[in-house]
């Protein structure tokens, strides 16, 4: 029986790191596979969980100055302390040294890793990162791309690379692990405020506050 259990190993606060690449005003504006306002609330609860789990998070831009964009600004504000790379010219972000180095300096195998557009910059880094012996999770739902039909077939070459094809609020829900741990009720929270679990969120507290 093999001893590999990267498909079976979950996710914790001390083995994961957040890596978002691209996300930049020009390039979302391309996007058609997701709703726009979704893909915005996604990206905000994402990152808001990185925050609360205390989660390490390296941000990566292409062309900033150029077609590209500036990176969206909404999540810069969210992770202030974000490391933040901006990539000279490498359109697979796993090529470029100092991108490499951010997430090896962290110790962690695990990548939870989004990007802007799925089928190149969230792609070409997963292929890459499996191949190098780490763990990425490809957060389909905090990415996006030109048609549901290139979303389709990344995700097909995805899972075929042995990259963990997943969504944001299945990253925070493994993440907590337990109710009875110390960050869950944040990270339930933080689930509550950007999908619809919010109203089984507000039952429970007022539930709480009424039982006590």
């Amino acid at each position: 029986m093999s001893t590999d259990n990267r498909f079976t190993e979950f996710l914790t606060k001390e083995n994961a790191v957040l890596t978002l690449i691209d996300h930049q005003t020009g390039l979302l504006s391309s996007v058609r596979d997701i709703d726009p306002i979704l893909l915005q609330n996604n990206l905000k609860g994402l990152v808001t969980m990185a925050k609360v789990a205390q989660i390490p998070v390296i941000i990566t831009t292409s062309m900033a100055d150029g077609p590209n964009g500036p990176f969206w600004q909404e999540i810069l504000d969210i992770v202030p302390d974000a490391t933040i790379i901006d990539r000279p010219g490498e359109i697979n972000a796993w090529d470029n040294p100092d991108f490499r180095a951010a997430i090896d300096k962290t110790g962690r195998k695990k990548i939870i890793m989004a990007g802007i557009v799925t089928d190149v910059c969230l792609l070409f880094p997963a292929i890459s990162a499996v191949r190098d012996g780490y763990d990425p999770y490809a957060v389909i739902d905090a990415s996006g791309t030109w048609n549901k039909l290139v979303q389709d077939v990344t995700v097909h070459r995805l899972t075929q690379v042995g990259a963990k094809v997943t969504t944001w609020a299945s990253v925070n829900a493994e993440l907590m692990h337990d109710w009875r741990d110390e960050k869950s009720m944040e990270l339930g929270g933080v689930l509550g405020q950007y999908t619809s679990y919010g109203w089984a969120y507000e039952s429970y507290l007022s539930t709480s506050k009424t039982n006590k």
